[in-house]
């Protein structure tokens, strides 16, 4: 077919392929930093620097919790931005100098133990999440703003998602070897942190790089406070409950994500186990990835996302029989997480993406930050708060922390604990979460419905013709 009849019958002009590699290269950051604390900063603190587990809990969670004030305020200010590069890039530069050093940081703490400690990190890891956030709300936003084309944005995030497995295989896998290389010592945390701040730093300048070809074809509409943000999610129900179930979906890898290492240590019985635990669960993601697409195109996105859920609720369920069955059930069902962990990763951004537009057509206004604001705040929250779940198991059955130098023996039910906590709770959370998934209608796209015409300007058979498609409308939104 000739090229200008080919492009005649595409639905949108088509990207940059620079733009579509570059922009996913910024998931080396969002993979990286969604994955590492999660997977070895509360181990770090309660078996390195000597933080009893309660103490740890609250060191990683509170610095993620200001997200939930962070997120959406970063969304405001870049969507009123009128800076040099766009109401974008300049953000993801000073997200790019900041957070790499940051989290070198919080791991190279002084040689401080128990209280000290968790109050150095926890002061590196708010700072490190701010950081964080001012270079993701506005990059999770761009695709909106790139193209208005749906297939167009499904290329996007296909990039996004294929660089966001490999950033979380490289980070989860490479993160835990270099840290146990010398038996789990201050040093070689260290070095991890400076490893993973140099993958950090590729990513995040590669994306700040290259989108600067990207059009932008739309842009966003600041809501002018956080209540007003809060108001315009509640007003969209399809939304709330798109993002009700993914929260709750987060908050069930974060405490699989905080639980790996001490399920590698206490019931594999070995650290080490926890990068081939890893590999098995982050493996499937780069390969499944395009049967999750494939099933979404059959079944729809919502229908593929069911699937998706249920898998990974068999999956859980299915780990915490590993004491009983042994090893090798364990890294089967961690495969079996792994290929629903590949649909989490995708359909629910599809979802995200799909519903956003909606809204535009709609309502005419664009509050893509507004929403991915929220939306991030939430997920970083569930990330944050499956660490201080996960450390409140340890606390409530015992589990007594100790240095690297002095390893201490742990009482059944702290090991029993580590087991449920990493099977039994995470299958709890997706379990409730079909509940929201099923109460969500897909939001199809329509234009914004006339308004209608003062009576006393039409004739009366005319009124019925214009008030019938408002509330059909209403009833769907509803």
């Amino acid at each position: 077919m000739p090229a200008d009849i080919r492009a005649d019958c595409e639905p949108g002009p088509r990207l940059p392929r620079r733009v579509r590699i570059g922009y996913g290269l910024g998931s080396l950051c969002t993979g990286t930093f969604a994955t590492v604390p999660g997977l070895i900063l509360l181990y770090y603190l309660t078996n390195v620097l000597a933080v009893p587990a309660a103490v740890a809990g609250a060191a990683v969670f509170l610095p993620k919790a200001w997200d939930v004030l962070i997120n959406p305020l970063v969304g405001a200010v870049s969507d009123r931005s009128r800076l040099r590069g766009g109401p974008r890039r300049p953000f993801l530069l000073i997200g790019a100098c900041t957070l790499p050093p940051l989290f070198a940081l919080i791991f190279a703490a002084p040689p401080l133990r128990g209280a000290a400690a968790a109050g150095y990190v926890a002061v590196l890891f708010l700072l490190a999440a701010t950081a964080y956030a001012v270079f993701q709300v506005p990059y999770v936003t761009m695709p909106a703003e790139m193209t208005e084309d749906p297939a167009e944005r499904g290329r996007i995030l296909g990039w996004r998602v294929g660089f966001l497995g490999v950033a979380i295989l490289l980070s989860g896998a490479l993160a835990p070897a270099i840290a146990h290389a010398d038996g789990d010592s201050p040093a070689s945390y260290r070095t991890m942190g400076i490893a993973v701040a140099v993958l950090l730093a590729l990513g995040m300048f590669g994306a700040w790089f290259t989108t600067r070809w990207a059009p932008a074809v739309a842009r966003s509409e600041a809501e002018p406070s956080l209540r007003a943000q809060l108001a315009a999610a509640r007003s969209h129900r399809p939304f709330l409950f798109l993002a009700g179930m993914w929260t709750l979906q987060a908050l069930a890898i974060g405490v699989m994500l905080a639980g790996v290492q001490y399920f590698a240590t206490y019931t594999l019985g070995s650290p080490t186990a926890v990068t081939p635990l890893f590999a098995c669960l982050i493996g499937p993601l780069v390969l499944v990835m395009p049967l999750w697409n494939r099933l979404a195109r059959l079944r729809g996105v919502k229908g593929a996302q069911w699937c998706a859920s249920l898998l990974f609720l068999a999956g859980a369920v299915l780990l915490a029989f590993t004491p009983a069955a042994g090893p090798a059930l364990g890294y089967a069902a961690v495969v079996v997480i792994g290929i629903a962990y590949a649909g989490l990763q995708l359909l629910p951004l599809t979802m995200l993406a799909d519903t956003l537009a909606a809204d535009v057509a709609r309502t005419g206004k664009r509050r893509a930050a507004t929403f991915t604001g929220l939306w991030t705040a939430a997920e970083t929250l569930a990330f944050a708060l499956g660490a201080g779940v996960f450390a409140l198991v340890l606390a409530v059955t015992g589990f007594r922390s100790s240095d690297a130098d002095h390893r201490v023996a742990q009482p059944e039910a702290a090991l029993t604990g580590i087991t449920a906590g990493m099977s039994v709770l995470p299958a709890v959370l997706a379990g409730a979460s079909l509940w929201l998934l099923h109460r969500y209608r897909e939001d199809r796209t329509e234009p914004v419905p006339p308004q209608p015409v003062p009576p006393q300007s039409v004739p009366p058979q005319s009124v019925p013709q214009q008030s019938v498609p408002q509330q059909e409308e209403t009833d769907r939104v509803d």
